[in-house]
């Protein structure tokens, strides 16, 4: 088996929409587009090149897909692990409405998008890697099909926009495996799945956790 791996972008209130600029992502009117932008620095860089040459292949969603197409095969891969790993590496992507992709190395992923991820992580080999694609992320969450989760969470509040975890968020434990802060405050977060939920009380008559 081999780990599928999901890094996720968001605000100190949750939001995960278009973190990277004012057009990336304005549906249901959202206005705050690219809050990560002012506080994206050397050490964030860093960390996203050594997180992207960890995969093997990469799963997005539509609209991470055609937002990453739109932009990526113009930035030479020479000297950026990030365009080299996307550019270079096999790209899965889900989709109910594209027929077709002209990005180089991708494909669409065929029949139910579960199925598909199990049959590729089912044999030995790298990271299979989501970025973005909040929609397919939690697709993926609530059949626990994510091994790791990385939250980069910027020091902003944005009050509305799209959510990585909302009224459909299955519960369950996570185990805190690395933790960063860069200098302009983002937090880097990294995650791996630690079981069922578990939960206790405070207070003199109770002296343990249930669970």
């Amino acid at each position: 088996m081999r780990p599928l791996v999901a890094t996720m972008f968001l605000t100190m209130d949750g939001v995960c929409q278009a973190p990277g600029g004012p057009d990336e992502d304005t549906s249901g009117g959202f206005r705050a587009g690219g809050w990560l932008v002012p506080h994206y620095d050397e050490t964030l860089g860093a960390r996203m090149d050594a997180w992207f040459g960890g995969a093997q292949d990469f799963l997005l969603g539509r609209g991470t897909y055609e937002i990453f197409a739109a932009a990526w095969p113009q930035v030479p891969v020479e000297g950026d692990a990030v365009s080299a790993g996307l550019n270079t590496k096999p790209k899965h992507v889900a989709s109910r409405t594209l027929t077709t992709l002209d990005w180089s190395g991708s494909r669409l992923v065929e029949g139910d998008v579960v199925e598909a991820v199990r049959a590729l992580t089912a044999t030995d080999g790298g990271e299979l890697q989501v970025h973005g694609s909040p929609g397919l992320l939690q697709t993926l969450l609530r059949a626990d099909l994510v091994d790791e989760l990385r939250l980069v969470v910027a020091p902003v509040v944005v009050g509305e926009g799209k959510r990585l975890f909302g009224s459909g968020a299955v519960p369950g434990g996570w185990e805190l495996t690395a933790h960063e802060v860069t200098p302009t405050g983002v937090l880097l977060l990294t995650y791996r799945r630690a079981g069922e939920l578990r939960t206790g009380a405070v207070g003199p008559e109770y002296d343990e956790v249930s669970g």
